[in-house]
């Protein structure tokens, strides 16, 4: 095994438990709900993988981080919603990935603004999609638990939005300050 596939292993194993450590935090999670759903840090160790390593790195992080969280307290009241709610909405954090080369060549070029525009729309596609997936998988379990249609898509919208958005905005900002204070750092891996 080549020492870069090591490395590739390596990181991903750490910032995969560093993601579950910073979700499992209580003073660096804050859990707005009882059935799931907080505003932390933990997004952002997936989105390093995923910009360090591209794809591959962030899907398996991503999708790691979700098997992870399954035996440790994650809310599952059926399987569809738990396989949507854990691994698909994690793993879909890696798919900023895509922009893992046009970050890092704007690192190379010392351009700002264009590394700044793509760690944003990276961790907008991820956190879009993530969000998707749980607002799916709230429709999927509460639509036997609400009587009106209409109430479960808006009561999933507006539950998954309250603490999606300030997880994006969140995670934009600090990955943004992380590449931008230790850029070679960070991108010194692929």
């Amino acid at each position: 095994m080549s020492s870069k596939r090591i490395l590739f292993l390596v990181e991903v194993a750490i910032f995969t438990a560093l993601a579950l450590a910073l979700d499992l935090a209580p003073f660096l999670s804050f859990k707005i709900w009882a059935q799931g759903g907080s505003i932390s840090f933990a997004m952002i160790p997936i989105f390093i993988v995923a910009f360090r390593w591209g794809l591959k790195g962030g899907l398996l992080s991503g999708f790691l981080w979700g098997v992870l969280q399954l035996p440790l307290g994650a809310y599952i009241l059926t399987p569809l919603q738990g396989f949507i709610d854990y691994i698909v909405a994690f793993t879909v954090l890696g798919l900023a990935g895509i922009f893992a080369n046009q970050v890092k060549k704007g690192v190379e070029e010392g351009n700002t603004k264009k590394y700044l525009s793509y760690i944003t729309y990276g961790v907008l596609l991820a956190s879009t999609l993530r969000f998707i997936a749980h607002f799916t998988a709230g429709v999927v379990f509460f639509e036997s638990a609400i009587d009106s249609i209409e109430s479960v898509w808006v009561y999933s919208l507006l539950y998954n939005i309250s603490y999606m958005l300030p997880s994006f905005i969140l995670s934009t900002v600090i990955v943004f300050f992380l590449f931008h204070k230790q850029p070679r750092t960070l991108l010194n891996a692929a």
